[in-house]
């Protein structure tokens, strides 16, 4: 009965409930696709850095990360290493092998990372067949190289000139070759564009050295919820005093520091919004006091408890925020949808500080339902929390002075 006479409160004063729908609305409309973009691209920027840089997950040699030498790499003919791929939620696992080298072509020198790689793995993590600028992507056995778009315009290079590696192997070897350049990649990070150059693992592992030999496997997830999990599973299965797993919030936590502080940005941004709409929703639930208060005195007169009379203002105010909220999200699941299909892309100088700091230049929309969820839950809180105030005022009020007004 309660929950009717409420629903049919709320029509009689049509105006009064269209604006408070309304203004529910719009703050979750708002609230939504600002969080929705705003993760969207840090999911985005985080999985392209983490899928060329450390993975989600990264196993390599105990004392690697400290001492990032050749020295600390460690065989890929231990049977442990096998169990990695065979975890629950693995998608890839990539083997890698770094080391620094100093490259020549003609007069022109510069110190590069020379990466070895299973071309095949790595075009599936990074896609590189769409960052190709020139050239085509190498197999793994060739005996050539690809090299990033910035380092190749620093040396004037093309596709089919030659570069001259000289650089220390493993234990100290001297390690020299030449290679021809077989691709020319536009990598996402800045600093990979000017430093990265990428050859078959099979390739590199003779370059430096060391045969059967890897510095680190890269690891990718399906679902990024389940990183803690895996590091887990790794850590129990895996001899630790020989190899480390590291997730890639510890590899980076420098990335982790900037996402952090842009998101608090974000936050203090909702923080007003919610301000604004409280404010509205308050000066609303105002109103409706000080028009009902008659009414209120006459259902008192005629014996309407207090606590009734209060839990149908409660419901009135429950369903005119869950009928604002649910269209909100309903009005903005379709532009979320969009740009997560069709992402905004930067162009001109702030695409150029984003590759920089080693972001892609992309703003996505993310589709996780917790952010819709969160912001109908925090509109349902503040319109409760709302409610106190009628609870006060009709506790205190007196039948006879409310008759009068």
């Amino acid at each position: 009965m309660l929950l009717t006479l409420a629903w049919r409160n709320l029509w009689r004063n049509k105006r009064r409930t269209a604006i408070t729908v309304a203004s529910v609305f719009l703050a979750v409309f708002f609230a939504v696709f600002l969080r929705s973009m705003q993760l969207g691209a840090y999911a985005k920027w985080t999985d392209s850095i983490v899928r060329f840089y450390s993975g989600h997950v990264q196993v390599h040699a105990n004392g690697f990360w400290d001492d990032q030498t050749l020295d600390n790499s460690f065989h890929l003919d231990d049977p442990q290493l096998d169990l990695i791929a065979d975890q629950p939620h693995v998608q890839l696992t990539a083997k890698r092998l770094e080391g620094f080298a100093l490259s020549s072509v003609g007069d022109l020198t510069k110190g590069v990372l020379l990466v070895g790689v299973q071309p095949q793995v790595e075009n599936e993590l990074m896609e590189l067949d769409d960052k190709i600028r020139a050239g085509k992507l190498i197999s793994d056995d060739d005996r050539s190289v690809m090299v990033g778009e910035e380092l190749a315009k620093n040396l004037n290079l093309s596709v089919g000139d030659t570069l001259v590696f000289l650089s220390q192997g493993y234990h100290g070897v001297s390690a020299a070759g030449k290679y021809p350049v077989a691709a020319i990649v536009r990598f996402t990070a800045m600093i990979l564009n000017e430093t990265a150059v990428m050859l078959p693992l099979k390739e590199a592992q003779y370059f430096f050295g060391a045969e059967r030999m890897a510095t680190s496997i890269a690891v990718i997830v399906d679902r990024p919820g389940k990183i803690p999990h895996l590091v887990k599973n790794l850590q129990s299965k895996l001899d630790t005093s020989k190899y480390e797993v590291m997730d890639w919030e510890t590899a980076m936590p420098e990335l982790v520091q900037a996402i952090q502080a842009d998101s608090a940005g974000g936050v203090i941004m909702l923080m007003v919004l919610y301000m604004i709409v409280t404010f509205g929703m308050f000066g609303t639930v105002l109103m409706l006091i000080q028009e009902r208060a008659y009414e209120f005195g006459v259902l008192l007169s005629i014996g309407m408890s207090r606590l009734r009379i209060w839990t149908v203002v409660f419901f009135e105010g429950v369903m005119t925020t869950a009928l604002g909220a649910i269209l909100g999200v309903i009005g903005v699941y379709p532009l979320v949808l969009y740009f997560h299909h069709n992402p905004y892309e930067f162009t001109g100088p702030a695409a150029d500080t984003m590759r920089e700091q080693g972001w892609e230049p992309v703003l996505p929309a993310s589709l996780d339902p917790s952010i819709a969820i969160t912001h109908m839950l925090i509109i349902m809180v503040i319109s409760i929390l709302i409610t106190a105030y009628p609870l006060y005022v009709i506790g205190k009020l007196k039948p006879v002075e409310a008759r009068r007004t």
